[in-house]
């Protein structure tokens, strides 16, 4: 194969990507479209009670009946309050270094914010 019949090679398979993505976009956009129309209020509202019955039939807080679950829920919260209050205490930290920095030339401006007219 010569140069010229792969760089006609590639230039077709180019327009098939291309022709290719341009069909997606269209099909994309179609589904989009019929997806949104397809959400009347009325199947809504029977998806909403669908849900909510499969849900109530889970039982969700037959897990949480024990006490274990709780209890590591209420580890994991005092672990991440405790971490969170150390984050805060270190930014104070920096701030309260930065502002002692900017103190002394923060007094040594002395002029007025604007000049008043006699």
């Amino acid at each position: 194969m010569n140069f010229e019949s792969l760089v006609e090679k590639v230039k077709q398979a180019e327009d098939a990507l291309e022709s290719s993505e341009r069909r997606t976009t269209e099909q994309w956009t179609q589904l989009k479209l019929h997806w949104v129309q397809g959400w009347t209020p009325a199947r809504i509202v029977v998806g909403g009670l669908v849900s909510g019955f499969m849900v109530g039939r889970a039982r969700p807080m037959r897990a949480a009946s024990g006490g274990g679950v709780l209890q590591m829920v209420s580890a994991l919260s005092a672990l991440f309050a405790g971490s969170n209050a150390q984050a805060a205490a270190t930014e104070a930290e920096h701030a309260a270094d930065t502002a002692a920095a900017v103190a002394p030339e923060a007094a040594a401006v002395t002029q007025p914010p604007y000049e008043y007219l006699t």
